[in-house]
């Protein structure tokens, strides 16, 4: 067993979960890597001095290049935004560090692709942060459609549903300037990813972004509220694709529905420890959606607890995420999703600001 030293830059929301994750994963998951807290970077060094304390690190600093040279640190996670994203993942991989960067990699397509070709020229381990396609059920889900459970599929439905901007009084902040920061380039890659998990690869599309609250108390809003897809996947399969900030009454939306010739499958992240299956056999009278309680049966839940329907929660998927990332470092090889399979997302994000621009359909 051999620790390794993790620098994270980036303190706010994501940077402490991945904090906790770090700190929880080797005694739930029993990883040959053990992580050990070494050095947070932040905007201010009171702010770094202050995530230090608060998350368990042994150094804090204000320059996150200090991060990356420093020679205890041998892991890099990237919880900054996303116009960051780049300078900082170069300079980790011209460092010879592995990366795990938080979605959806960098502020513009540029970005992404600069990221990817840094990544493999260094030939370091890398990984996108999308967490919630690492529930029990939704990796259930994934293997029940590699094993052909559902037959061949036909159309997928997916939506990343929330409310926190619903109220037209909510003011203006960060999340409303920029389409980085907009429903296209916050909530879209989460379920955009789940899709080409699920569906393998979009083939075509045709997009429309909507900004419903054109102003806020304290400024105008410059990106997108709303946004709607229909996509063609390349195993011949229809679906639509929604997602918004302004879904009054939605808190974590994030939901699929997945039509097949001998069945179907339905998951809602608001009730993450259920996956609903349906299959076409037996006599139709009795013919209806199972609702599969997660449990020690289903992928990355014994860990957490040894009894079926006690649940995990939105920490463990991140804890799922961690433990990846450490497998990937520890055996040299890749763990889902790459950089290259995060660049896929930005390249249907950029497509669909192109086909809401142009109002046409996009190949991809």
């Amino acid at each position: 067993m051999t620790d390794i030293g993790i620098g994270m830059i980036g303190g706010g929301y994501m940077g402490k979960a991945h904090s906790v994750a770090m700190a929880a994963v080797g005694a739930v998951f029993d990883t040959r890597l053990r992580p050990r807290l070494e050095m947070i970077a932040a905007t201010s060094a009171e702010s770094a001095e202050r995530y230090r304390k608060a998350f368990g690190y042994q150094r804090a600093t204000a320059d996150w290049r200090e991060v990356i040279d420093d020679p205890r640190v041998g892991a890099i996670i990237i919880a900054t935004p996303q116009k960051l994203h780049r300078e900082i993942a170069e300079a980790a991989f011209a460092a010879g560090k592995p990366v795990m960067c938080e979605k959806p990699m960098g502020a513009s397509l540029a970005d992404a692709e600069a990221m990817v070709a840094a990544a493999e020229a260094s030939g370091q381990v890398n990984m996108v942060a999308y967490n919630y396609i690492r529930t029990p059920a939704s990796q259930y889900a994934r293997q029940l459609l590699r094993e052909g459970a559902i037959g061949e599929i036909t159309w997928f439905r997916g939506e990343n549903a929330e409310d926190f901007l619903s109220d037209p009084e909510s003011p203006a902040t960060w999340r409303t300037e920029g389409m980085a920061n907009g429903t296209i380039g916050d909530l879209a890659p989460h379920m955009l990813n789940a899709a080409l998990a699920l569906m393998g690869p979009i083939k075509s599309l045709v997009a429309e972004l909507e900004t419903v609250h054109h102003e806020r108390p304290g400024g105008k809003v410059t990106n997108d509220d709303q946004v709607q897809m229909m996509v063609r996947f390349a195993n011949g399969a229809m679906g639509q694709l929604h997602s918004s900030r302004i879904a009054t009454g939605r808190k974590m939306g994030y939901a699929y529905e997945i039509h097949g010739t001998k069945g179907a499958i339905r998951f809602d992240q608001e009730d993450q420890n259920a996956l609903w299956l349906y299959r076409a056999t037996g006599p139709e009278a009795e013919r209806g959606y199972t609702k599969i309680l997660t449990g020690p049966a289903h992928p990355d839940y014994r860990p957490f607890c040894l009894g079926p329907g006690h649940g995990t929660g939105y920490q463990d998927q991140i804890i799922i995420e961690a433990k990846d990332f450490l497998e990937a470092i520890a055996e040299g090889t890749p763990r889902w999703p790459t950089f290259r399979d995060g660049l896929d997302v930005v390249r249907v994000i950029h497509a669909a600001i192109e086909s809401a621009r142009s109002r046409t359909w996009q190949d991809l």
